[in-house]
């Protein structure tokens, strides 16, 4: 049963077509996930689903009301983590979720209640007199994260929501999602971890240039790159060169290679017997190969693939300037 059914959905900005009639439903109750590079659409997608953006064209049906005709009725069904922390320094964690609550419609008594029951969730109810101005950033995101259960939504869309954090807290989250989802609601979430989205997605939907590229679950996307003629290689090159990776991209037959260190790379390519032709072509301008071995694609191999765009790039620029606006 889907939750989520959207059809042919379309989005132009003057000249940029961000969202180019996409169509795709959400399982009720699944992990569904949203990957892409900057500027692929992911953003502008979710902003149209939970009413924020009007479509170009196109619509989609959210917990059974249209975003179009009943946009108040599907506000009522979702709750909204966005890049951006929605709290007041100056109010303690309480008095923030309890104003949030307000907002809601919620009576005070129940208000409270709720309050208290999501502070302990993510054991924040020691802190609940405290300023959010005075937390750290991984304390101010759990604080984000509840206050978009307040009002108890079926449909939680978490846009980026470990993008910042170090490992324990980024662990932190990364279990309360799995609790929300737990509790029956449906999730939406985009990334730029693939580790992320492939332990915690039922199913992913790739996007780019404003198009679904490719839908389905992590293994099933594995699976297809593992079933064509492309071949992954991890090689250690002890005297490796700078100019290396641009000469063997020159090839028809290589598909893309990625630096994973000062004496590493990763080929995506796609011949008939790739260990040979890559020891060869080696050979030739005097690189020692220290080792060489076939691996099984990950789904950052997928969507390189798809996307021609390499995931962890885009997680380094967006963490940069996380940082750069934490500071301003």
């Amino acid at each position: 049963m889907s939750i989520i059914e959207v059809r042919e959905l379309s989005k132009q900005f003057k000249e940029v077509l961000a969202v180019d009639n996409v169509t795709f439903d959400v399982k009720k109750g699944e992990i569904f996930g949203l990957l892409g590079p900057n500027g692929a659409g992911k953003s502008t997608t979710i902003r149209m689903l939970t009413t924020l953006s009007r479509p170009t064209s196109g619509t989609a049906i959210v917990a059974d009301h249209d975003i179009l005709k009943e946009p108040s009725k599907v506000r009522e069904k979702i709750g909204l983590v966005s890049e951006k922390t929605i709290l007041y320094d100056r109010l303690t964690a309480f008095e923030n979720l309890m104003f949030f609550a307000k907002l809601n419609g919620m009576d005070k008594k129940n208000a409270k209640k709720r309050c208290m029951e999501l502070l302990e969730m993510v054991d924040m109810l020691k802190w609940k007199d405290t300023m959010v101005g005075k937390f750290s950033t991984g304390m101010r995101q759990r604080i984000n994260v509840i206050r978009a259960l307040l009002h108890d939504p079926k449909i939680i869309f978490l846009d980026e929501p470990t993008l910042g954090l170090d490992p324990q807290t980024t662990r932190t989250i990364r279990e309360l999602i799995k609790q929300i989802n737990e509790e029956g609601r449906t999730v939406i979430l985009t990334t730029h971890i693939m580790t992320e989205a492939d332990i915690l997605s039922d199913r992913i939907a790739i996007i780019d240039h404003g198009k679904i590229v490719a839908l389905d679950t992590p293994k099933g996307l594995k699976r297809m790159l593992k079933q064509s003629d492309d071949e992954i290689l991890d090689i250690e090159i002890p005297n490796m060169t700078s100019n290396l990776v641009t000469e063997l991209e020159a090839f028809d037959c290589v598909q893309k290679v990625l630096s994973r260190s000062s004496e590493e790379i990763r080929i995506i390519m796609n011949c008939d017997n790739p260990v040979a032709f890559i020891t060869d072509f080696l050979s030739k301008h005097s690189l020692n190969i220290r080792a060489i071995k076939t691996v099984e694609p990950t789904l950052e191999d997928v969507f390189i693939k798809l996307t021609g765009h390499e995931m962890r790039d885009q997680a380094v620029k967006k963490a940069r300037f996380a940082r750069r606006m934490m500071h301003q």
